[in-house]
C-alpha cells in the first residue's frame, strides 16, 4: 500500500498522467456504463501497485455508477437485474473461492478473446436481428461476478448480454450502471473487511481524482446523447475490442 509520507517517491509523470487517464476512463463509463477499470488500471499499474488501484477503482466505480443509476433509475430494466443479480452473487463466491488458484494471465486472456469477438460482431452487426435467450443470464451472471471479483472487469460480459437483450441505448446504460454499482459496492465491502480499502492513501486518491471522474462522466453523457442506437452499438463494439485487446496484451506481454 502507498505510504503518504513517501509521495516524493512517486513519478512526477503520474501527476500529469493520472488525471488524463481517469478523465478518459470515466468518459467511457459515462458513455457506456462500464470500462473505467479495464482502461485505467493497465496504464496506471506502471506507476502504482495493483493492490492500491483495484480498491481505489472500486470506490470510484461505486460512486459513479450510483450517481448514473440514480439519475436514470426510471430507465433501469429491473427484469434483467432480477435475472442477473442472483447468479452474479454466486459468481462472487466462485471468484473468491475457485478462480483465485487460476493463473491471472489465463483469466485475462479468456476474457480478452471473448470481448474482442463480441466487439467485432457488434461492429459488423449494429442491428440486433435476434434477441438472446433469458437463460443466458445464468452464465453471464456467474462468469461476470467471478471475473469482477478477481480483477474488477465484469463489464464487458454484462454489456454483451444486455446489448443482445435490450433495444434502447439509455436503458442499457442505466442497467449497466446499476449492475456495476452493486458489483462495486459488494467488492468494496469485501475489500473493507480484508483491510485493503481502509487506508488514508486510498481515500485521498478518491478525493483527488473525483473532479476528473465528474468531468469524464459529463463528457461521456454528452457523447451518449449524440449517438443513434446503431452508432452506440458500434461504439460499444469498438470499446469491447479495445478492452479485450488490452487484456490480451497484459496477459501475454
Amino acid at each position: 500500500m502507498i505510504d503518504l509520507g513517501h509521495l516524493e517517491n512517486l513519478s512526477p509523470w503520474l501527476l500529469l498522467l493520472a488525471p488524463v487517464v481517469i478523465t478518459i476512463a470515466y468518459t467511457v463509463f459515462g458513455l457506456s456504463g462500464f470500462g473505467s477499470t479495464v482502461i485505467s488500471v493497465p496504464i496506471l499499474a506502471h506507476f502504482l501497485p495493483v493492490s492500491y488501484l483495484v480498491p481505489l477503482m472500486a470506490l470510484l466505480d461505486m460512486t459513479s455508477a450510483t450517481i448514473m443509476g440514480t439519475q436514470g433509475r426510471e430507465q433501469v430494466a429491473r427484469g434483467e437485474l432480477r435475472r442477473i443479480l442472483p447468479f452474479m452473487f454466486i459468481g462472487f463466491v466462485v471468484g473468491a473461492t475457485v478462480l483465485v488458484g487460476v493463473p491471472d494471465r489465463y483469466l485475462r486472456a479468456a476474457l480478452g478473446v471473448f470481448a474482442v469477438g463480441i466487439g467485432i460482431y457488434s461492429i459488423l452487426n449494429p442491428v440486433v436481428a435476434r434477441k438472446f435467450s433469458t437463460w443466458w443470464c445464468v452464465p453471464v451472471g456467474v462468469v461476470g461476478g467471478a471475473v469482477a471479483t478477481v480483477f474488477g472487469a465484469g463489464g464487458p460480459i454484462y454489456a454483451s448480454y444486455l446489448h443482445g437483450r435490450l433495444d434502447d441505448k439509455t436503458v442499457i446504460r442505466s442497467t449497466m450502471s446499476a449492475l456495476i454499482a452493486i458489483s462495486a459496492f459488494t467488492r468494496a465491502i469485501v475489500y473493507a473487511v480484508s483491510g485493503l480499502i481502509l487506508h488514508l492513501s486510498i481515500l485521498a486518491g478518491v478525493v483527488v481524482l473525483a473532479p476528473f471522474v465528474w468531468v469524464g462522466l459529463k463528457l461521456g453523457h454528452a457523447i451518449h446523447l449524440s449517438l443513434t442506437q446503431q452508432q452506440m452499438r458500434r461504439a460499444i463494439g469498438t470499446l469491447l475490442v479495445f478492452t479485450g485487446g488490452s487484456l490480451l496484451v497484459r496477459a501475454f506481454f
